[in-house]
């Protein structure tokens, strides 16, 4: 990976990342309050697992100060400006979606973040990364992985901590139904459960792992890794 702070560099694309670089817009304001206050009420009762996820994570790796991030799917941005806010040394962000880059770009766009960020386009494992991190995200990506084991075992050689990671459960009603929606627009996903993810996890190579359900809508598995 080449470190040039503040630019995006380009890769290929996917049909996951052409789904999100149309979405990228609407997709942000699921943060910060962006949203008006009836639509912040249907996400309190229906995307609950977000902000879950978001304070599981942080909560997760501790103190930030001095340490290096990796957010794979870094959307846009929110993750890599926490991180930055509380005193991470440095913090990578990869996506596969443009505007989702460009509005990562637009968030970090502060002279306190200078020479602190790089943002890469592309799939993490079409990259090479020559460096290894104190943490690293995976937050809303494993749902678009059609080769689990390959890509965990790309994050353990990067790792030199721990990771935190998200991984959609299997639902007898959600899951239908949301495989029915993804398939509409072109955009695969996949689902989980716990011994699924315990097997993915062993047969990458980790041996160190706590796994957890999320309460609430989404009933994610949000799962810590230690290298």
């Amino acid at each position: 990976m080449v470190n040039n702070n503040n630019e995006i560099k380009k890769s290929i694309d996917n049909r996951a990342g052409k789904f999100f670089d149309a979405f990228a817009n609407t997709f942000d304001t699921l943060y910060e309050k962006q949203r008006n206050p009836l639509m912040r009420i249907i996400d309190h009762y229906f995307r609950s697992d977000i902000e879950l996820r978001f304070k599981k994570t942080f909560g997760s790796f501790g103190r930030l100060d001095g340490k290096t991030i990796l957010d794979i799917g870094c959307g846009s941005g929110v993750y890599l400006k926490y991180a930055l806010d509380n005193d991470a040394k440095m913090v990578s962000g990869i996506d596969p979606a443009p505007n989702m880059l460009k509005i990562s770009q637009e968030r970090l766009n502060d002279k306190s973040y200078e020479n602190k960020y790089e943002l890469i386009e592309g799939a993490f494992l079409d990259l090479t990364i020559e460096k290894k991190y104190d943490h690293v995200i995976v937050m809303g990506v494993m749902d678009y992985i059609e080769h689990p084991i390959e890509f965990l075992s790309g994050l353990k050689k990067v790792l030199n901590g721990s990771a935190a990671i998200s991984f959609p459960s299997k639902h007898w009603f959600r899951t239908p139904i949301r495989n029915f929606r993804y398939k509409l627009r072109n955009c695969p996903v996949y689902f989980y459960n716990e011994k699924i993810i315990t097997s993915l996890l062993t047969d990458s190579g980790f041996s160190n792992f706590e796994i957890n359900k999320i309460p609430g809508a989404g009933m994610d598995y949000q799962v810590s890794v230690y290298k």
